[in-house]
This record gives structure tokens, C-alpha cells and sequence, in this order.
């Protein structure tokens, strides 16, 4: 038996194949591997008995999984204070299990696609079938929007269809490229060769035009924020007796910020409740009121009628307004049958890990004038809840506490995903982090400006209003959505017709 058609070897391949996504996005970017990841997986499904598909699928998951998200292990060891062997395990498990997601859709390809003949209709089913597992990934069981392969295409050409179709419109062009192009090597067939060398010219030429199309306008309007990146150690930040020189910290880096600037401070910056808080922030209220400056910082609530606690950010001075995270981080913000886990070990019982959703009608912040699109965190990777919030919004603002990732490759993921909000609503993007990346974004999603990570920093500079909207913020993800199942209904019932 030749070395190939071994299981094992075949597992193997599958593994890397999922771990070859991961470098495709940032830090590498090496973007070709999505592609050629997703039609490899197609390749090795096709060749594989059906009895092989879903350990395959789930080896595909795991190393996808276990790469794309790496950085849990971080949180778990760091912060949840788990030993290397418990951590690693924790880690081994959660991707396990999302690797599930995978063998479901394997399930679905064995039950209606395999073993049918490969041609463009096979490809497109495909296709449709790997944009569905994307899309199911960011409502299943609340959502673990990460690892999309569109992501590693948002400096190239493609990137144009982003305010069309969003992420899942460049995964959809992504993975169907390289199935056509997959199946023209393989096939050896002179028209599928056509095939795939025209829909590249067509994605890639439409994708340059899109990009020279200017969705949104200028509102003629320039405001100067001030993010402020405090650098607080995850282990000092709930511990009440460093809370004065927390304060005393942002205080002094606010400093360096100019009269009349938007001051940003990061996610739950101020580590107390908003009512316990107001009282110790007035000094540094009264000196930004002189100046004219104003203020949005993250804090949390507490909603002492309904006894709810919410991971919030504020309006404190320039404005008003106040917004209630609406997308809560499993384990961090909330812990999922914590009747059973509570107390088993520290990583169910971190600080502020039992906040409640807010509501998903909540009014954007006003600030100088300025009608800001907030999201905290987590929540920046949710494609259409950020294009909803940025409808009535002249730009976005994101704040988030990237501590929990440490030195890995969480926060560099976290920011592409930012900058694909940007080119989604062509808005520009002020990203304020504990301990960086802090940054501006265009509208084009460019990073304009940026702190390094892991220093107190203060990063100043001016950013557009902008007004209108680009398809995407009106229609979300529904269209491709929709387009991905058709392309997998009509791959399945262009296989299933008999032949004549």
C-alpha cells in the first residue's frame, strides 16, 4: 500500500492542512495557504473511503482549531492560573470540540457530495459548504466567530468585496478559486483550466475596481481622539490596593492628550463599578472639562434595580451615552453551567466573569458632536453586529483588553478582524487595548497609526466623519449566505441528476 493511502499519513496531512489557515492570517499573511486549504481538504475528502471522511475532517479541525486559537492556552495558564499539563489539556479539549464543526460539515459532504465526479458544480458545492461552517460559527452556541479564511485576503485585491459581501463574500471568492484551480490541476482538462483562470481575472479585476469605489463620504469633519494605553498588568487590575495607581496612571498619560481631544481609555480601564467610580474620576473630570477634551472609557456596571452586572463603556465628559456589551466572552464574562465548574479551579472563577448580555437596542455614544459605533472586544468579530451599529454612526470605536492573549498571536488576529470592520462599513476604526495593539484605521481598513505592545503609550490622531453606507451595512451577510447554499443545492442536485 503506498504511503498515502495510509490513514495515518492521510490524518497527518489533514492536520497541517488545517494549521496552513492560521498562516495565512496575521502575523504571517501568507494568504495563498486559505485557499489552497480549503481545496486541498476538498481533494483529500474526494480520494478518501467513506468511512474516512469524518476522522479526517475532525484531524482537518483539530489542527485548524489548535493553531487558529493557540492563544486560549495563554489565558488558561497566565491568568486561570492552570498548571502547564491542565492548561494544555483544557486547550487540547476546547479545540476538540470545536473540530466537531468540522466533522459535521464532512458529514454533510459524505452524505450528499461524495463520491460523486469532480467538476464546477462539485466545486461550487464545496464552497457553499465551507462558507455555511463559517457563518454557523458566529450564532452556534453563541458564537465563535475566528479563524475566517477571508481574513487573510484584506491586503490584496480581493479586498474589494468586503463593503459588498463582507468577510464571507472574500472566504465564498477564496475557497472557490481554489477548488476551480484544484480541480483544473487535477482533472488535467483544458476547460476547467479556462474556468479557473477566468474567475481569477473576473475576482481579482472586480476586486481592484470595488476597491477605487467610494461607498461612504467624507462629512467634511476631522476629530482628534487620544487612545490611551495604560499597559495595566492583568494580575494589579482588580486588586483594590493598586486601584489608585490605575487611576493615577491613566491620569497621567491623558496628560499628553491636546485640548479639545476624544480621550479613549481601554476595556474596564477603570477596574469598579460606574457608580462607585464617578466620585474618584472628578479630578480628572474637572481637568479635561477645561480643556475642552472629552472622554469614553470602559468600565463596568452595575444595575443595582435588576441586580445585573454588564461590561461597559462610558461617556464621561464631552458627551453622552453609555453601552452595555452585548456578546459575552465563555469563561471570561460568563461561565456556562457554572453551578458545576464555580470553585473547581481559578480559571471558572476570574474577576468580572459573571456579567450579563446588554440589550441588542442600544442608542450609539455622542460624543463632540460625533455619533460613535461601539463595541468592546469580543464583539469587533462579529461581522454583522458591527455593519448594524455603524449605520447611523460617523465612525466606530473598539476597546478591549488584550492582556488575556499575552504574547501570542491573539491580538495581531484580533486587530485584522478590526481592520476588516473598517473596509466592511468603510468607517474609520479607533481600537483603544489595554496593552496594545492600540490603533487607527482607515476606511480602506489600513492601519494609519499604531502602538507597540506591551508599553504604556499614548497614541493621537485625527480621523474622518464619514456618512452613507456600503451594501453590506444594509443587506449584513444574508446575500452570500444565501448564495452559499444555493451553490450547495445546485452542486447537490447537478450530481444527483442522472446522466442522459
Amino acid at each position: 500500500m503506498s504511503i498515502i493511502k495510509s490513514l495515518w499519513v492521510r490524518a497527518i496531512i489533514a492536520a497541517l492542512l488545517g494549521v496552513a489557515v492560521t498562516l495565512s492570517l496575521a502575523p504571517w499573511n501568507y494568504w495563498p495557504l486559505g485557499a489552497l486549504s480549503a481545496a486541498s481538504l476538498w481533494i483529500l475528502w474526494h480520494t478518501a473511503k467513506p468511512t474516512e471522511i469524518l476522522r479526517l475532517a475532525w484531524c482537518y479541525g483539530l489542527g485548524f482549531f489548535g493553531a487558529g486559537i493557540s492563544w486560549v492556552y495563554v489565558s488558561i495558564h497566565d491568568h486561570g492560573n492552570a498548571s502547564v499539563g491542565l492548561a494544555g489539556f483544557l486547550t487540547l479539549l476546547f479545540c476538540a470540540l470545536l473540530a466537531i464543526l468540522f466533522v459535521i460539515m464532512g458529514w454533510v459532504y459524505r452524505r450528499f457530495l461524495h463520491p460523486r465526479p469532480l467538476d464546477i458544480s462539485h466545486a461550487l458545492a464545496f464552497t457553499g459548504l465551507w462558507v455555511l461552517n463559517e457563518w454557523i460559527r458566529t450564532w452556534f452556541l453563541t458564537g465563535f466567530p475566528w479563524v475566517f479564511v477571508g481574513y487573510g485576503y484584506i491586503d490584496t485585491p480581493l479586498a474589494g468585496w468586503a463593503p459588498v459581501g463582507g468577510v464571507f463574500a472574500l472566504s465564498f471568492i477564496a475557497c472557490l478559486l481554489g477548488c476551480l484551480w484544484a480541480l483544473a490541476l487535477t482533472q488535467k482538462r483544458l476547460s476547467y483550466g479556462v474556468a479557473a483562470l477566468g474567475a481569477s481575472l473576473l475576482a481579482f479585476g472586480g476586486g481592484q475596481i470595488l476597491d477605487n469605489r467610494e461607498w461612504t463620504q467624507s462629512k467634511q469633519s476631522t476629530t482628534y481622539v487620544a487612545i490611551v494605553q495604560p499597559n495595566t498588568p492583568q494580575s494589579m487590575k482588580w486588586d483594590r490596593r493598586y486601584y489608585s495607581s490605575i487611576l493615577d496612571n491613566l491620569g497621567h498619560l491623558s496628560e499628553r492628550a491636546k485640548p479639545g481631544d476624544i480621550i479613549i481609555w481601554p476595556e474596564a480601564a477603570v477596574p469598579r463599578y460606574y457608580h462607585n467610580a464617578l466620585e474618584d474620576l472628578k479630578p480628572a473630570l474637572a481637568r479635561m472639562n477645561k480643556q475642552s477634551q472629552a472622554l469614553i472609557s470602559g468600565i463596568p456596571f452595575a444595575n443595582r434595580a435588576t441586580q445585573s452586572y454588564h461590561n461597559s463603556i462610558a461617556v464621561f465628559a464631552g458627551g453622552e451615552g453609555l453601552y452595555h456589551k452585548q456578546r459575552l466572552v465563555p469563561f471570561g464574562e460568563y461561565v456556562p453551567l457554572q453551578s458545576i465548574l464555580r470553585g473547581l479551579i481559578d480559571f471558572f472563577d476570574l474577576p468580572m466573569s459573571n456579567f450579563s448580555a446588554g440589550d441588542a437596542r442600544q442608542a450609539p455614544l455622542w460624543v463632540q458632536d460625533q455619533v460613535i459605533a461601539p463595541s468592546i472586544c469580543y464583539e469587533v468579530v462579529y461581522p454583522d453586529l458591527v455593519a448594524r451599529g455603524a449605520r447611523r454612526a460617523d465612525w466606530l470605536l473598539t476597546i478591549s483588553n488584550d492582556t488575556w492573549f499575552g504574547d501570542s498571536i491573539g491580538p495581531l488576529q484580533h486587530l485584522q478582524m478590526a481592520q476588516m470592520r473598517a473596509l466592511e462599513t468603510q468607517r474609520y476604526l479607533v481600537r483603544g487595548t489595554s496593552n496594545g495593539i492600540s490603533a487607527i484605521v482607515n476606511p480602506k481598513g489600513q492601519i494609519v497609526n499604531q502602538t507597540p505592545q506591551f508599553e504604556p503609550a499614548v497614541l493621537r490622531g485625527s480621523i474622518e466623519s464619514r456618512r452613507g453606507s456600503t451594501p453590506f451595512m444594509q443587506t449584513g451577510s444574508t446575500p452570500v449566505i444565501v448564495l452559499a447554499l444555493i451553490a450547495l443545492l445546485y452542486g447537490r442536485h447537478r450530481q444527483a441528476a442522472p446522466k442522459t
